[in-house]
This record gives structure tokens, sequence and C-alpha cells, in this order.
């Protein structure tokens, strides 16, 4: 049985006419899974050409399937064209050289030290096309003493902190349950390559490389950890749901089993919280008088928070709160998500055209830019969907082509 969703508008038609801001530059992207996908997906979305290379056998997002459906591959492959390149036959090898020449990004994730062993590396590749920005995405950086190391985004979301500040502190660290460092990684890619090309377009730089490991941008958001332990020695632990910083700050069940979650990580809000609560007697008791203080009793702070939310259904708990002016929303699943008017009416995700099952639903292009927005030029393409197209227009001789595409050895 397929899940019952709110009629949608019709699904948003792909038009390879139009332009966006990064109209114009051509991406030529190596790299395989989501990291690299990730970053070319958002710099297609935003008008460049970007001309996935993949093996005979495809990327191997391709094979990550539901009911049997290559939908990851429907949702990162979009805004790219396909070529099919066996880069062990050197027909095949001298068109991506050819590719490459006349590009301004690449991007690759190979292991470190692969691309130099291809022939490809980077002071060679930037001789013959100067103004190329290159990418290299790999688990830890080029350099260093884990360089070498195989690099999945698993690896670096337990070194990195996130998964020992994840979960409950009476049971094992939580990894994430989907490929958060990579589609951070990517996202900082794209603003890295943003960056470059401006820099080149200013005349700061002629083409540069970009050493994007997985393992600094998850770093990264864990914020102030390190001056927090240099400085008091603390190592912030798990909390469930709860926060090392502000409180009241946690997840709830509301009495007919449904949760909220709720902040209230300023003075106001918090002290608003403990009147609807019926508790405005926590706001002048010195253990929750400030937030430092609220923080280091935050079991008490829960148990009195919950206790209310234990007493209410969610959507009445939820207009209560609101309507007081607490900052409170509901725990959703996708398939609340999918029907809550808000996320339609803002298009937080589109039905968008697919040759083979007439729409996709898929998150809109983001962010939103008020003058030049992100476009919708194709739908992800089969593979080496593009081989012939993109080769010829490239300049690539046609026999050589046509080798390429019957896999004859020229």
């Amino acid at each position: 049985m397929k899940p019952s969703k709110t009629p949608a508008a019709p699904a948003v038609k792909f038009d390879p006419g139009t332009r966006g801001p990064l109209s114009g530059y051509r991406v030529i992207d190596l790299s395989r899974l989501v990291a690299g996908n990730m970053l070319s997906l958002q710099l297609g979305d935003f008008g460049a050409d970007v001309i996935k290379i993949e093996p005979p056998t495809g990327d191997p997002l391709r094979d990550w399937r539901d009911d049997g459906k290559p939908l990851h591959w429907k949702t990162y492959g979009r805004n790219k064209r396909s070529v099919a390149l066996n880069l062990r036959r050197e027909s095949d090898m001298l068109a991506l050289k050819t590719l490459i020449d006349q590009a301004d990004v690449l991007i690759e994730n190979y292991r470190p030290g692969t691309l130099e062993k291809m022939g490809l590396a980077p002071d060679t590749l930037l001789e013959r096309n100067p103004g190329l920005i290159v990418v290299r995405i790999s688990g830890f950086g080029q350099t260093g003493p884990y360089a070498k190391l195989p690099g999945f985004g698993t690896l670096v979301e337990a070194m990195s902190g996130f998964a020992a500040r994840t979960g409950f502190p009476d049971r094992e660290p939580i990894l994430p349950p989907l490929a958060l460092a990579d589609m951070i990684a990517g996202v900082y890619g794209s603003s890295a390559v943003s960056m470059a090309l401006l820099a080149r377009e200013r005349g700061q730089a002629q083409g540069q490389v970009i050493d994007l490991s997985l393992l600094e941008p998850i770093f990264s958001v864990l914020g102030p950890e390190a001056a927090i332990y240099q400085f008091t020695g603390a190592i912030k632990e798990r909390v469930g749901s709860a926060s090392n910083t502000s409180s009241p700050r946690n997840v709830y069940a509301c009495s007919d089993g449904k949760y909220v979650a709720l902040s209230g990580s300023t003075q106001t809000v918090a002290q608003r919280i403990f009147q609807i609560i019926g508790r405005p007697d926590m706001i002048d008791d010195p253990r929750f008088a400030t937030n430092t203080d609220r923080v280091k009793h935050r079991p008490l702070v829960d148990e009195a928070v919950g206790a209310w939310f234990a007493r209410h259904p969610r959507d009445e708990a939820l207009r209560i709160m609101r309507d007081a002016g607490a900052t409170v929303g509901p725990v959703y699943n996708i398939a609340d998500a999918v029907v809550d008017p808000h996320f339609r009416e803002r298009g937080v995700f589109l039905d968008v055209e697919d040759e083979e099952y007439g729409s996709v639903p898929m998150h809109n292009i983001v962010p939103r830019l008020s003058q030049t927005p992100g476009v919708w030029n194709r739908a992800a393409p089969a593979l080496g969907q593009h081989t012939e197209e993109v080769l010829k227009a490239a300049g690539v001789p046609s026999e050589q082509v046509q080798a390429i595409l019957n896999k004859e050895k020229p």
C-alpha cells in the first residue's frame, strides 16, 4: 500500500535552457557516493554544467535503492550529465584529460595519492589548465598520519567526537542514521568552490587546490568544545535530547504518546515556560534562576516540564505553549512533514517530473536567492546518457568517441 498524501501541485518540469548564477562554469565530478555528489549538486542546482564521470558500473550511489528504486540517485543526480568512461583504457583517459582541460572545477574523492598514480596530479592538471579549481575530498585530508586510511563518513563521525555526544549517558554512542559527515563536507565544499571561483574572477588567484576532509567539517560543528576542554577540563557528555548548554531543552512525551521538542534557551522564554506549566515559583528559586543554574539542575527542570506535557495531548500542548510565546514544535517523521501545510506552501520539497516514475518528491533547491535563484535543468541521468554528446562537444575525435561507446580498444 502506498502512503497517502495531500494532493501536490503539478510536478516541477526541467528546462535545460534556464540559467543560474553559476551558468557558464563547467564541473567535472569524478567522485563517488555522497560528499562529492552533494557538492556538485549544490553547484548544479545553481546552473553549473556538472559532468559526472562514472565507471561502466556507475556511481555506487545508484545502487542505494528503496523498494528497488534508485531514489538517492534521482535526488542527488539531478542537474548533472553522465559520461561513462573506463579510465583503465587509454582512449577514455585521454577523453577525460580533454574534458578537464576545458573545465573550471574538478571534484575527486580517491584515496590520497591515487590521482597522482593516474597521471592526474594537481600540479600536472594546473600546468595544463591554470585556472582549474581541484577539490580533493578524503576522510582525513591529504596530509597527516591518517591520510592514507579509508575515510568513510562513519569513521569521522566517530573520531570527530560527534558520536560521543549523541545518545544517552547509559547507552552506547550513537552514529547518525544518514551520511551526515558527507553532507556537511559537501556544503562546505560548494562554498569553498564559490570562494575559489570568486578569487579567480578578482585576479587574486588562478586555479588552486581545495583539500576537503570529511573530518574537519563535522568537527567544526561541535563549536567551542576544544576551548571548553582546554579551559575547564570538562568533556561534554551524552545527555540524550537535552543540552549541556541550555535548559529547559528536551523532547517531551505528551498524553497521547506523541512528542514535542522545546527550547528555553533565553531567560525570558525559560521564565515564560515556568509560568505556562504552573510553576512560577521556579523563576525565583536559586536552583533555576539563571541558565547556568538550570543546566546544573537539569533533571529537576525536565521533571517539572515533562509532567506538564504528560497531562496534555500534543496539539493542545502546542497551542497553549505557542499562544503564550514559548518556543516549541512537534517531533515529525517524514509522513508528518509531507502533509504539513507550511512545508507544502514554502515548497520545502517539490514533486519533480520523472520519466520513469512520473514524478519524484525531493528537497527544493537550497538556499533561496531572490535575484538569481537555483534552476531545474536536468533530471538525474541514466548511466552514460550524455557520453557522446559531451565528448563530441569537447572536440574528442569521432573515432575515439566511437571506440569509447563501443568499448573497443582503439
